[in-house]
């Protein structure tokens, strides 16, 4: 049963049932073009984000004709920069007096900030809201701010797992700039200024380029209020996104990196295009049936003792999307060879039917738990925002992807030349390299 869809104002306030998980959330269309979704529940605690389709791949568009390019990591510098106050208060001490914990993070495809808490929701949302049409953006605190992420960068390029994606990222795309960390580099961020981080925010944090997401004991209604007390309705031209184009084939086949670890680290990625996006929910068992905990390469890997931790997931976002299985392992290179001869057999065969049954009931379970936290709901709500897709439709989509559907998929996707691997070693000591003890 397909959500059913009931109109009742005229910001477009929508009621969206779906009879098959017996689940219902309100979406509002402000007039400014902002979306609003609220999903009410009786939870311990609410929680609430407010999103920009913008992230660490955004560094180059277009708004009101001008063509921008800006460095890499101001998606993340601005967000850093959005919890100062005109009065040098810092909004997260705002967000403790009245009991809310904040937080924002940024990706390679969007900007979050959010909060949960058990009491005086709206107190916290209004904060929110406040918070993130107000930035201020000087030269003295973007000066201190640089110094601040320079040393995150640093720390972060000392990390074994944070070189083992990054690496993996370079392995896959030649000029995607999925391949810059989020944060950016060192010398990058020496290059944000003020002016450019306002240029961001005007382009980026528009409200037809936002969403509001809500989940907990709250009404649609209230939440509409405050909106409208603080969001005018005029709309606003919309920035336009700079696509990336890449080739389907991998740009190297494995990048090899040494770190201070005990055991060496992989990580395997499968290629995935846009087109091969359109089937989203197909490529998610695709991957399940491929890598699951159930299935034959995870047998096969921890049966031969090729690895002694293990993980995988499908990526899917507006500027990549991949396959990857990662862990630890003492030969990475043998488990390439495993995934290789597993990608050889499924672009001839396709998956056994079994595993096609196991994977399908495995995504739809792990879909319909999305409902049972507060945090989940909204977070995928949002991301239902960013695809275009309906998240109150979301775990019943899968009872319409076929065993044929997903089979011809992975024959169409999994190839040689779309696989990568990432390594990271032990570093090799230099009296070790000279045999002396």
């Amino acid at each position: 049963m397909k959500g059913q869809v009931t109109e009742l104002t005229e910001n477009k306030m929508q009621i969206l049932k779906n009879g098959f998980v017996c689940e219902e959330m309100t979406k509002i269309t402000h007039k400014s073009g902002l979306e609003i979704f609220v999903m009410r529940k009786d939870f311990a605690s609410a929680y609430a984000l407010f999103g920009t389709r913008y992230g660490s791949f955004d560094n180059v568009f277009t708004l009101e004709g001008e063509r921008v390019s800006v460095p890499h990591g101001i998606a993340h510098f601005l967000e850093h920069k959005m919890f100062e106050t005109e009065d040098g208060q810092d909004t997260f001490e705002l967000f403790s007096e009245i009991g809310a914990d904040a937080n924002a993070y940024t990706s390679t495809d969007r900007t979050v900030y959010l909060f949960s808490c058990t009491e005086d929701f709206y107190s916290a949302f209004e904060v929110l809201i406040k918070m993130v049409l107000t930035p201020v953006f000087t030269k003295e605190n973007v000066n201190k701010e640089q110094g601040i992420i320079a040393q995150e960068i640093k720390m972060c390029e000392d990390r074994p797992s944070n070189t083992l994606h990054y690496n993996l990222m370079r392995a896959m795309y030649e000029k995607n700039p999925v391949r810059i960390p989020i944060a950016g580099t060192v010398e990058s961020i020496a290059r944000i200024t003020p002016e450019l981080l306002y240029k961001c925010y005007n382009a980026f944090y528009r409200m037809n380029n936002m969403a509001i997401c809500v989940c907990g004991d709250v009404e649609a209604e209230k939440i509409l209020s405050i909106v409208e007390r603080y969001i005018p309705d005029e709309k606003s031209e919309a920035v336009v996104f700079e696509e990336c184009e890449d080739t389907a084939a991998v740009f190297e086949p494995v990048i090899r990196a040494e770190a201070e670890i005990a055991k060496p680290l992989f990580s395997i990625g499968i290629k995935l295009c846009e087109a091969d996006n359109e089937s989203s929910p197909a490529l998610a068992v695709l991957c399940e049936a491929l890598f699951g905990t159930s299935e034959d390469f995870y047998g096969e890997v921890f049966e031969n003792e090729l690895v002694s931790s293990y993980n995988y997931y499908y990526e899917y976002s507006r500027p990549c999307s991949y396959f990857e299985v990662g862990g630890d392992s003492l030969s990475p290179d043998e488990v390439l060879s495993k995934v290789k001869a597993l990608a050889a057999s499924v672009a001839e065969n396709g998956v056994s039917r079994e595993a096609f049954e196991r994977a399908k009931r495995k995504v739809y379970a792990d879909t319909v738990r999305i409902f049972d936290s507060s945090e989940n709901i909204a977070e995928e709500m949002f991301e239902s925002f960013l695809t275009g897709e309906s998240f109150i439709d979301s775990a019943e989509r899968y009872r319409y992807v076929t065993y044929e559907e997903v089979c011809a998929l992975a024959k169409r996707v999994i190839a040689p030349e779309r696989i990568a691997m990432s390594a990271v070693y032990p570093r090799q000591r230099k009296d070790d390299e000279n045999g002396q003890q």
